[in-house]
């Protein structure tokens, strides 16, 4: 039972104890490859200041123990029922445990991605463009850029979250061209099949749009300019002939 492992624990601990303060620890684990329990593998381990000690794992169903003092204590444990029927129970919960974080946690999440543009450095004729996939699980992804329906080459930076989800930025830089079709392929286990995210074109020639509505702008100015000068000469005209018209009384004369 319990009180016993923990007895045995604390003996080994003053055992191997020397003069002054010592540290040790237990540590359990649950191990799992596939998504079924048939390679789960249940482990303790016994460790005095760093030293392991002994070590009980499922795939041989015995303690081992790692140093000449701790044999003794491992054939011990290996000779009583109670710890190894109670080492069984402990497994196949580690076994129940994976199948439920299987089904509950390790469900594939699907990536949320975001293509933009940025501003390409060392470079004013270049676009640069990144294909960002968010909170997706499992690790495993690939992010492809597509030009005309052909792979190119482009760096890519994987980042985990520490929520047992990741993150992952590719980057394009190329030299706009006009009708090039630009897409990003996403591919994942959460997907059915292969997800494109294609790059709206038009926005490539912003900067020459935006030349264009400011060049237009600047000639409306300068239209409405003249315009108002004209006026402003034609009624001045208008004022002077007036005056150059008017009659001259007699009496002044």
């Amino acid at each position: 039972n319990m009180q016993a492992t923990n007895f045995v624990f604390l003996e080994l601990l003053l055992v191997f104890s020397s003069e002054g303060a010592f540290y040790g620890y237990y540590l359990a684990h649950c191990q799992f490859n596939s998504p079924g329990s048939s390679d789960v593998v249940f482990v303790e381990q016994l460790y005095f200041n760093k030293i392991l000690l002994g070590q009980y794992n499922s795939t041989l169903g015995k303690v081992v123990a790692f140093t000449k003092k701790a044999e003794e204590f491992a054939d011990m444990l290996n000779k009583l029922p109670r710890f190894l029927t109670h080492e069984m129970r402990l497994t196949n919960h580690c076994k129940i445990s994976a199948q439920l974080a299987n089904e509950k946690l390790l469900t594939a999440v699907e990536p949320y991605v975001w293509l933009r543009s940025v501003k390409a450095e060392y470079s004013q004729h270049q676009q640069k463009l990144v294909c960002s996939a968010y909170d997706f699980y499992p690790k495993k992804i690939r992010v492809t850029w597509l030009k005309d329906g052909k792979k190119v080459v482009t760096s890519t930076e994987e980042l985990p979250n520490g929520n047992w989800l990741y993150q992952i930025h590719s980057y394009l830089e190329f030299t706009p061209k006009p009708g090039e079709k630009i897409a990003c392929m996403v591919e994942h286990a959460s997907l059915k099949e292969p997800q494109l995210y294609d790059w709206d074109l038009p926005e490539l020639d912003s900067g020459k749009n935006m030349l264009v509505v400011d060049s237009a702008g600047l000639l409306l100015g300068l239209l409405f300019s003249v315009t108002g000068f004209l006026f402003f000469k034609k009624k001045s005209i208008e004022r002077v002939r007036v005056s150059t018209t008017e009659e001259i009384p007699e009496n002044n004369l």
